[in-house]
């Protein structure tokens, strides 16, 4: 092997770590968003402490809360996916 090939080598490697990074920091954002979502629903819908049964209004705003919620991370989702294949081509 020539000095040319390892080179182009190792930048290769390099910037398959750099997508690999990016990918990684994308999970950890989502993830992030995730436990937010959640903090969010239960600060907004639970009041005081939480029993053993919920009444239809927390249980109402929750189902809405949640609604969103899976309105948001298929949002995300695609969003992540439009990424990932931008940077394959």
């Amino acid at each position: 092997m020539d000095g040319f090939d390892l080179n182009s080598s190792e930048k290769a490697d390099a910037s398959e770590l750099q997508r690999m990074i990016a990918i990684e920091q994308q999970k950890a954002q989502f993830q992030a968003q995730v436990h937010n979502f959640t903090d969010v629903c239960w600060d907004k819908c639970m009041e005081g402490s939480p029993s053993s049964k919920l009444d239809s209004r927390t249980e109402t705003c929750l189902v809405n809360c949640v609604d969103r919620f899976i309105d948001t991370t298929l949002s995300i989702t695609n969003r992540f996916t439009q990424m990932v294949q931008k940077g394959a081509h």
